[in-house]
């Protein structure tokens, strides 16, 4: 039964989310709104070190009453995800370390790989996150290629076994243990991280919240303040409505 259950979760993932859906339409050139004022960290703190998991499953940075609230829905084998978190990540952290904008990172489920990473990203807890996950962005092309030199055969022989031991073979077809080891993860960590099929199943069940809520169709989509934000899906785009925002 788990078994079909998970086939089947992972199967409407992949019917829902497409990468780079709607997102031609740049947004730049916006005029600064009313300004928001800075809100410093705690003593000692970050604001963009300051990290907490959400009751929607996603993990968030930044000051938990900053009043613009940035999420991102992605997906780890998205290369259009990839490359916003290439030029949009530092920028955010800075962003954030401002008081004036939180930033939530949610995925959005396309493929079994997709899980795969997803599973890796949260194995160190909260504090690791973003750093796993820009670094598995950045790793995402090496990641396709070593998974595909392994052949259609061994992909297949992966998603054949059963369902706590599917994750743990495709993360060691696609290098997936040995870069979580070297990021401070132990092998044994990650490969019970890999085996939590209620964790697995979360994550492909999120996708349906992710439509029902905010009407998400690919990735990446980006929110604000709890509204789509249409046709942004670069960091300039969003840099500019954060200025509408007044940040």
């Amino acid at each position: 039964m788990r078994n079909a259950l998970l086939l089947a979760t992972i199967g409407s993932a992949l019917a829902l989310a497409g990468c780079g859906k709607g997102e031609d339409k740049p947004a730049n050139g916006a005029s600064p709104g009313t300004p928001i004022a800075a809100v410093p960290a705690p003593a000692g703190t970050s604001w963009s070190d300051t990290v907490a998991e959400t009751p929607a499953g996603g993990f968030v940075r930044g000051n938990p009453d900053a009043p613009v609230k940035v999420i991102e829905y992605a997906s780890f084998t998205c290369p259009h995800c990839a490359e916003f978190a290439k030029t949009a990540d530092e920028a955010m952290a800075r962003t954030v370390d401002t008081g004036k904008v939180s930033f939530e990172f949610r995925n959005l489920i396309r493929d079994p790989l997709d899980v795969t990473m997803a599973l890796v990203a949260r194995c160190g807890g909260k504090e690791p996150f973003f750093s796993l996950t820009h670094q598995l962005f950045a790793n995402q092309a090496q990641t396709f290629a070593t998974l595909q030199a392994k052949g259609e055969p061994a992909y297949q022989g992966a998603m054949a076994a059963p369902p706590a031991q599917r994750f743990i073979k495709l993360a060691e077809l696609s290098g997936l243990i040995d870069f979580a080891k070297q990021r401070g993860i132990t092998e044994s960590q990650a490969r019970t991280c890999l085996a939590d099929i209620n964790k697995a199943e979360a994550l492909a069940k999120a996708n349906e919240t992710a439509v029902k809520e905010y009407d998400v169709q690919g990735t990446p989509t980006l929110i604000m303040n709890g509204s789509k934000l249409d046709n942004v899906a670069t960091w300039p785009d969003l840099e500019a409505r954060l200025r509408e925002a007044g940040v």
